[in-house]
């Protein structure tokens, strides 16, 4: 019966390309993306914000294609400048029953690109998904909620996934990545985004180890009628999380220019709560902030880092403060 329906997908492969871009992302450079269902739906979520119709939600792809298919594709769009060949879906990746043979394979003809994996992060609870996913270079898990029913609300996920072992799952699995590793938390207006719930993300995300999390909204067209939030609102939930969480915010869709001014000391304190791009500074300081901002630079008390593509602004007390603690031995704790 497998055999059958993997004809039958490769069949209509022509019409649904399984290789798409490359494209520039600014978070993961220029990416050339692997779509692991091309014909159809295929995801254990129906997402209130998923860019793709409604759907019955699924535990096992019913459709699939071979790996043999996706090396060939993939071997005539590889070259030197790709930064990450990134596996998605028409649904959630991780269902896909050849994952761990085609990363193998990719692994074999990739040299120096990068993988990369999407996943909504509820088959971590497989264990042969969990390995799977060890060996990628890059990983970046959505984490939208903590609060079941607001999970629910949002994710609609399949029957059998419990949120708190997902949670269980994404931090027993960050203390054992060694790759990059980023969390993604998308908001939807009056779900998500109450301090209440924000409080509870905060709780979860100092307990995972991972190089950045991501604060996004909806940007395009969503399955139900839900809305997403604005940039201000996104700026402002950023400065609710802890400092010591690499927050970065991802989306700037509805980003609305908040020309406000800072004083440099305002500045130096914005910046240690937390760091900031240019394309938030652009969003946020008037040109009197932008002045102040440019003699720091130049006296070397604002720095700029990179991030995994991205360059922040920071104190250079903030990031001489975070040498010293990274110079003590690290040491984990079960909780």
């Amino acid at each position: 019966m497998q055999n059958i329906l993997s004809v039958s997908a490769n069949a209509s492969v022509e019409n649904n390309p399984i290789i798409f871009g490359p494209i520039h992302s600014r978070r993961f450079g220029m990416s050339l993306g692997i779509d692991l269902s091309p014909t159809l739906k295929q995801c254990n979520f129906d997402c209130l914000y998923c860019e793709l119709a409604p759907s019955a939600t699924v535990e096992k792809q019913i459709q699939t294609v071979n790996p043999e298919t996706i090396i060939n594709e993939l071997q005539s769009h590889l070259s030197e400048t790709i930064d990450v060949i990134t596996l998605t879906a028409n649904g959630e990746p991780t269902l896909y029953p050849h994952l761990n043979k085609l990363l193998d394979e990719i692994d074999r003809i990739k040299k120096t690109t990068d993988t990369l994996i999407l996943t909504n992060s509820a088959m971590l609870n497989d264990e042969k998904v969990f390995e799977t996913l060890l060996k990628f270079d890059q990983v970046k898990l959505s984490l939208d909620a903590v609060s079941a029913d607001i999970f629910k609300k949002i994710d609609r996920p399949h029957k059998e996934i419990d949120i708190s072992q997902l949670i269980e799952n994404v931090i027993a699995f960050s203390h054992l990545y060694k790759g990059k590793l980023f969390i993604e938390i998308l908001f939807v207006h009056e779900l998500n985004d109450t301090k209440e719930e924000i409080e509870k993300l905060n709780k979860v995300l100092k307990k995972i180890q991972c190089t950045r999390v991501d604060l996004g909204t909806i940007d395009r067209p969503p399955a139900y009628p839900v809305v997403g939030i604005s940039y201000k609102e996104l700026h402002t939930i950023s400065l609710m999380f802890d400092a010591s969480i690499p927050i970065h915010i991802a989306s700037r869709i509805r980003a609305e220019s908040n020309h406000n001014y800072y004083s440099k000391e305002a500045i130096l304190n914005t910046l240690d709560k937390r760091p900031l791009t240019m394309d938030d500074i652009h969003l946020l300081f008037d040109t009197a902030s932008l002045a102040h901002l440019a003699e720091l630079l130049q006296e070397q008390k604002v720095i700029k880092k990179v991030v995994s593509n991205l360059e922040f602004l920071l104190p250079e007390e903030n990031e001489n403060r975070k040498r010293k603690k990274s110079s003590k031995p690290l040491t984990f704790h079960n909780s």
